[in-house]
């Protein structure tokens, strides 16, 4: 993603989001390679995802860091122990959502 999202844009995601079920879990063995695997696929396929932090709850903004590095996304908000993450789909006819 080239630039950053504005504020109006992550409210509108954090909107979208509300009524996503949780596509990911973190649990005990942390973030792997599989779960990033995992959340890259989901971003990929739906750009709008939960991930959420059963495990590793005290690091969860440490590791929401490391999603966003790893996975060329951004992080649209956090509610309790799940995080809302967003890329945009690079191709514009398979994109699912506009941004104001």
């Amino acid at each position: 993603m080239d630039k950053k999202l504005s504020g109006r844009q992550r409210k509108y995601l954090r909107g979208k989001a509300h009524a996503l079920a949780n596509d990911v879990q973190i649990g005990r063995n942390g973030l792997t390679d599989g779960v990033v695997t995992a959340i890259d696929t989901a971003l990929e396929q739906y750009e709008l995802i939960k991930v959420k932090f059963d495990d590793f709850k005290k690091e969860k903004k440490e590791l929401s860091a490391t999603i966003e590095e790893k996975t060329s996304s951004e992080m649209v908000g956090m509610v309790g122990n799940v995080a809302i993450f967003f890329r945009q789909q690079d191709d514009k006819e398979r994109r699912e959502l506009e941004l104001p």
